[in-house]
């Protein structure tokens, strides 16, 4: 298995850097809305998960796949899966802020065996195989074992869904005044390597889907972290959209005994 699973891992490594070119050479970007203004898509979301599905279809055959784009969303059950997010950081792609990503994780029956995720633009590749720890440019990464009031902190504002708005605003003022500082950097899975790294102490987000946080999970909990729900219950793994928290056991416990605002 963890033989298959290494094997799988560098096959997703080698078409997440073959994608990449599609992203660093971008030009005339065009975004479209998909379910409002802030959800946005273009045709290099399209075209990097195109020749991801192809690539890694032809490293597996018989593979399902699990995606952002297109509705290719098959059985999260499957025998084996891929769940891919082409361009996670979208919007700061269409703005040029050069922080965005390609994430893809391996799953069989269920559970998230492999995953890498990729930033072109610093050349950076985040991998875990299950049970194998976690690597940056293949050199072991662990997150930060300090307390909430030594982190910084990532945060997303879950802006597809401004029903969540105060919400979020309310936690990240509690928490920036309970950690060194706040980062909101437009990338989940990029906040979610930032934690594996040991970069970032923790990281918050009111509601994700699954393809935002099926691969870095995996590389948070291989670097020795954690990773729930908010609320402090397991991370799940389907198609809603839930709360996640991700960090080092102490930065966590602490956000967990945050009084109530």
């Amino acid at each position: 298995m963890a033989a298959d699973a290494m094997r799988i891992c560098e096959a997703i490594m080698a078409a997440e850097r073959e994608a990449a070119e599609l992203i660093l050479h971008a030009h005339g970007v065009l975004a479209e809305c998909k379910t409002g203004h802030r959800d946005v898509v273009t045709e290099y979301d399209r075209r990097v998960q195109q020749l991801l599905t192809e690539r890694l279809g032809a490293a597996l055959p018989g593979a399902k796949f699990f995606c952002e784009e297109n509705d290719r969303q098959d059985e999260l059950g499957a025998e084996h899966l891929f769940i891919i997010d082409p361009i996670d950081g979208t919007m700061n792609f269409v703005h040029r802020l050069n922080h965005s990503c390609i994430s893809v994780a391996y799953a069989r029956r269920g559970t998230v065996q492999a995953a890498a995720v990729y930033n072109p633009y610093v050349d950076e590749m985040f991998s875990a195989v299950r049970g194998g720890g976690a690597f940056l440019n293949g050199r072991p990464i662990r997150v930060d074992p300090a307390p909430l009031s030594e982190s910084v902190v990532c945060v997303g504002t879950a802006p597809y869904r401004e029903e969540l708005t105060a919400r979020t605003f309310a936690l990240m003022e509690r928490v920036c005044r309970a950690s060194l500082d706040i980062r909101r950097q437009g990338s989940a899975a990029l906040d979610l390597c930032s934690v594996a790294a040991g970069r970032a102490g923790l990281y918050f987000e009111l509601s994700l889907s699954l393809w935002d946080y099926a691969a870095g999970a995996l590389l948070v909990e291989e670097a020795g972290g954690r990773c729930l729900t908010v609320e402090g219950g397991p991370l799940p793994y389907d198609s809603g959209k839930p709360t996640i928290l991700a960090g080092g056991a102490r930065a966590v416990a602490d956000f967990l005994a945050l009084p109530e605002g």
